[in-house]
């Protein structure tokens, strides 16, 4: 380090990736820095210079260094930060820890430590349990591990031709000139040294054969009346292979979502769009079946529908510090299980580079609904989907005749207006006593709002902001 890149890098002060230290008496300190800075993003401790950003110094021997080396060993697992020393005009000198990001987690004498903002502090024993995870993860991740009690035999061998077939068409993959399920495991990377991993059991087990050993293969559907759990009109679990349940969960979003009619101008049909996207949700079904927590025996995928919103959950965490601001805005894909989420996308369910929640934000926004919101509950990851009450108010219903049905899409798009301007905004002329008289009928519905008296009055959606 030049003696110009201390000065530049003292007077920014100390940050999350600085920390200053008068002499190295204060090493013990040092290191719970150095510590944090290994399990946080790196940076620099820096020995002479005050909390004040004063650069003094101080005299640097063979012993100094000895010292500080001595208590860097402290450190588990083994770290190595560059020493440097930067003479000053004084003769005195400045040690600089260059330190990298290790990932962790790392201790100090026994005790994990972070950085926050310019302090040092004790890390969370929640926090050290799942860096130590992460950091166990790439080779005792539990996809990658021996399946229990199947083999082969156990897998639906369609299922793995078809994904096979459809990764070639895609340019995914090349064509192993085989259909051989084994071979086909062993090029997807599910067979190792004729081990079937558990991966391949998540993707392609027949259902008839996940219990005992896999009850996690399981998929929760219920449709609640209302906005709480209180009452359920439908109520399913299902077991299977991933690429099973998320075409039942595709039926069951079809069986019980309400779809919006929508009149076009000249055009003497109604069409329905479903109240949330399809696509936004079957991607966030697909990325609750790659990325979540499969070592946990009891856990599942989850959809709830009620009245006012739609639900999407999995077991466990979000992993690699990621927030759920992360995944709202562009992000490094990281998957949990990386040969289910490969596989996915071989198939062409997902795309890679962490742009599914993107997507289905930028799919929400298109329908001109809000954005999904991402939750983090105890051991869970939730996503929910909520229409607009616009779009709840045109929420089809089978009684509703197609003028109300027209009269609804028309205050939806242009707000409160008046009964004059409603008609002349009908695809065909339709008498003022019978858009009064439809207008009337939908109020006593509780959709629509009169607010004014005589011509001036103008009619809205119930619930619905101009």
């Amino acid at each position: 380090m030049k003696l110009s890149e201390l000065t530049t890098l003292v007077a920014a002060g100390e940050s999350e990736r600085v920390e200053f230290k008068r002499t190295t008496g204060q090493r013990t300190d040092a290191m719970k820095t150095v510590c944090a800075l290994l399990n946080g993003l790196g940076g620099f401790v820096l020995f002479g210079v005050s909390d004040r950003g004063e650069i003094s110094g101080q005299q640097v021997t063979a012993r100094t260094i000895e010292e500080i080396v001595h208590e860097i060993r402290r450190i588990e697992p083994p770290a190595f930060p560059e020493i440097e020393t930067v003479t000053l005009e004084s003769g005195l000198s400045v040690i600089a820890l260059r330190v990298s990001s290790g990932g962790g987690p790392y201790t100090y004498d026994g005790r994990a430590y972070l950085r926050r903002g310019p302090t040092t502090q004790m890390m969370p024993h929640q926090r050290y349990e799942r860096l130590l995870l992460e950091r166990m993860h790439a080779a005792h991740r539990w996809e990658n591990q021996a399946a229990q009690g199947l083999t082969i035999s156990d897998l639906d061998e369609t299922e793995i031709i078809r994904t096979v077939e459809e990764a070639i068409r895609r340019q995914r993959l090349e064509d192993p000139q085989t259909r051989n399920a084994e071979d086909l495991l062993t090029g997807l990377g599910l067979l190792r040294e004729g081990t079937l991993l558990n991966a391949a059991v998540v993707l392609f087990a027949k259902a008839d054969r996940l219990l005992p050993n896999y009850p996690q293969c399981l998929l929760r559907l219920a449709r609640f009346r209302g906005l709480t759990k209180t009452e359920f009109l439908d109520n399913r679990q299902e077991m299977g292979n991933a690429f099973d349940l998320l075409l039942r969960a595709q039926r069951f979003l079809r069986d019980h979502l309400p779809v919006a009619g929508r009149i076009v101008p000249n055009v003497f049909e109604r069409i329905d769009d479903p109240l949330y996207p399809t696509t936004a949700l079957r991607e966030a079904i697909a990325n609750a079946l790659c990325h979540r927590d499969y070592s946990i025996a009891g856990g599942a995928v989850s959809v709830a529908i009620y009245d006012d919103r739609l639900e999407i959950s999995s077991t466990g965490i979000l992993p690699f510090d990621l927030t759920p601001e992360d995944l709202l805005r562009p992000h490094r894909s990281r998957p949990w299980n990386p040969l289910i989420a490969q596989t996915f996308y071989r198939r062409g369910i997902i795309e890679t580079w962490g742009r599914g929640t993107l997507k289905m934000a930028e799919l929400m926004e298109q329908a001109g609904l809000f954005a999904p919101e991402i939750e983090v509950g105890v051991g869970e990851v939730l996503v929910r989907f909520r229409p607009t009450r616009r779009t709840l108010a045109l929420q089809h219903e089978p009684e509703l005749t197609l003028v109300q049905q027209e009269l609804l899409q028309i205050l939806a798009r242009s707000g409160a207006m008046t009964l004059a301007q409603i008609r002349a905004a009908l695809s065909k002329p339709v008498p003022e006593r019978t858009v009064q008289r439809q207008l009337s009928q939908l109020r006593e519905r509780g959709m629509t709002v009169l607010t004014g008296k005589g011509r001036g009055g103008r009619w809205a959606l119930k619930g619905a902001t101009e």
